[in-house]
């Protein structure tokens, strides 16, 4: 984008054009923090244990200030357990099930990747 300008205008278009490339990068973040939150739910839906299927349907994302937030709301006392594993009350243990770690290293690489995608226009 070329424009003929004087030195006296030159700062104020100068402001005009980091303010559209800082309003587009914006817009662009907001875009991939919607998209990387919806896919690391259903991956978290397809990788999630399934005995009766409300802990693998509970997952989803939500919008927290200016953040996402992907959460379980229906079985949210299981997340640690089924993922780390736990001892049995009998003695024993049950081994865990890894499935929100690999889901939240996806979605951070995810993440920054379309971060770079979106800064370099």
């Amino acid at each position: 984008m070329s424009v003929k300008t004087g030195v006296a205008s030159l700062s104020d278009e100068i402001t005009k054009a980091l303010q559209e490339y800082s309003s587009e990068v914006e817009e662009g973040l907001e875009l991939a923090k919607e998209e990387i939150a919806k896919e690391t739910v259903k991956d978290l839906k397809k990788r999630s244990p399934k005995e009766t299927g409300s802990y693998r349907k509970g997952w989803s994302q939500k919008k927290v200030g200016n953040a996402r937030v992907v959460h379980n709301r229906t079985d949210y006392q299981l997340t640690h357990l089924l993922e780390n594993g736990h001892v049995k009350r009998g003695g024993g243990r049950v081994q865990g099930i890894p499935h929100i770690r690999p889901a939240e290293e996806q979605a951070i690489n995810a993440f920054t990747d379309r971060v770079e995608r979106v800064i370099r226009g």
